[in-house]
């Protein structure tokens, strides 16, 4: 299978995730061509701000092996990770990042920092950026743009 084929996976995830009200992000570990672990962000739904997708796949990966380093696993998300993932990925010592979307915002491979391969680390995985990146902003966009949506919405007067 090829960097495509997962990061579907991943968008599967984020698709989830929206429509259950979460901002679309989706992630997915895969080791030795087999996914161990998948999840979508759940920040809204668990009304946690540390449930971002590739944490909870991280946790649910080190659980399914039986082990916090996730050497020989690639993490596939649709959006660059913030500086909280990034320090979980580097932590879990995953040996490679595909990510999709980039966040000029909040992305910390390489758009606000590069926390990921920073050169001070004990460990810099493998990343490789803008794999199905139009549809994984594509997602993001219209969560957005239909939740701005909602807010300019006037309230009845009457």
């Amino acid at each position: 299978m090829n960097d495509g084929h997962w990061m579907g996976l991943a968008i599967d995830e984020a698709r989830g995730a929206a429509e259950a009200g979460d901002v679309p992000v989706g992630a997915v570990v895969v080791r030795a061509g087999e996914v161990i672990a998948r999840a979508g962000n759940r920040t809204v739904r668990d009304q946690d701000p540390t449930a971002h997708a590739e944490l909870l796949a991280i946790r649910a990966a080190a659980a399914a092996l039986g082990a916090w380093r996730l050497e020989d696993c690639t993490l596939y998300v649709t959006l660059e990770p913030c500086a909280m993932c990034a320090g979980a990925i580097v932590l879990a010592r995953v040996r490679r990042v595909v990510f999709g979307a980039w966040d000029d915002k909040a992305g910390m491979a390489g758009s606000v920092g590069d926390l990921l391969r920073h050169s001070r680390l004990n460990h810099r995985p493998e990343v490789l950026s803008g794999v199905r990146a139009a549809e994984c902003g594509a997602a993001l966009t219209q969560f957005f743009r239909a939740r701005r949506q909602l807010v300019d919405v006037p309230l009845s007067t009457g």
